[in-house]
């Protein structure tokens, strides 16, 4: 019976759908930078989304990890009154064939702590299912028994801030290359606050900075796109030379799971 539930679980997040694998090729420089930014090829990042509220304000990114299912962080504090909108690149153009999708139900980690930030992980239960195609398709999700290593250069997206005292975030979706850090170098950066719930990238010249929250970290793993991480924490002026911290993909893996398959 267990072997069934499991596989009914990977039938939900699962790389039997083609995850991982965008229509439009990103273009990876190695050096780019969401703090002084690079523009991303428009819709290359197809599972990115955007959290807005009922204003059009967008206050933290996401990923879609299936048609019902998008994952943030906690932190971002998602309400049903809150929309996803997928398939976007440019948020002051018009033009852009995005979808606004409303939040049906949102599973917040039952174990996140605001005070260490652990387990910064919510999921999003859409109202309607998303439509993919090649603007819209979901990003894989890391296993529990995957292991990215140290120095591996992965990838994080959004519309943050491009310098932490700009009042506006960017209209265009910014990209960064990022390498991982063992937790034991975050740990010469940040101390006791990196838990094993973490996971850390950058201090490279890159940098994750407010508005990039719930946003995702992947890395690529059998040539698909792998969520790694979630945007959860960092510097407050998001400084380019301190590692970003982020929700460890692996080890919340089996809550998400849980959670997708009694809802």
């Amino acid at each position: 019976m267990a072997f069934l539930w499991i596989l009914s679980c990977l039938a939900f997040i699962g790389a039997a759908h083609g995850c991982g694998r965008p229509a439009i090729s990103p273009i990876v420089t190695g050096y780019s930078r969401i703090v002084n930014g690079e523009e991303a090829v428009p819709h290359s990042w197809p599972w990115q989304a955007s959290l807005q509220d009922w204003s059009g304000f967008h206050f933290c990114g996401g990923s879609l990890i299936n048609e019902n299912w998008v994952v943030t962080a906690a932190h971002c504090n998602v309400r049903t009154s809150h929309y996803v909108i997928l398939g976007e690149h440019d948020r002051n153009s018009n033009a852009e064939n995005i979808q606004v999708l409303n939040v049906g139900q949102v599973f917040k980690h039952p174990q996140y702590n605001s005070y260490t930030i652990n387990n910064d992980i919510l999921l999003i239960k859409l109202a309607t299912p998303a439509q993919l195609n090649t603007r819209v398709s979901p990003v894989c999700v890391a296993e529990t028994t995957d292991n990215f290593a140290g120095g591996m250069m992965c990838m994080t997206s959004g519309w943050g801030l491009t310098h932490h005292a700009n009042a506006n975030t960017p209209a265009l979706l910014q990209q960064a290359a990022l390498p991982l850090l063992t937790n034991a170098n975050c740990s010469s950066y940040w101390g006791s606050n990196i838990t094993d719930l973490m996971i850390c990238a950058g201090a490279s010249g890159a940098s994750s900075c407010m508005g990039d929250s719930g946003g995702p970290l992947v890395c690529q793993k059998d040539g698909a796109w792998t969520l790694v991480g979630i945007v959860s924490w960092g510097s407050s002026t998001c400084s380019t030379s301190m590692p970003g911290v982020y929700a460890r993909v692996t080890k919340l893996r089996a809550w998400m799971d849980q959670t997708i398959a009694a809802n």
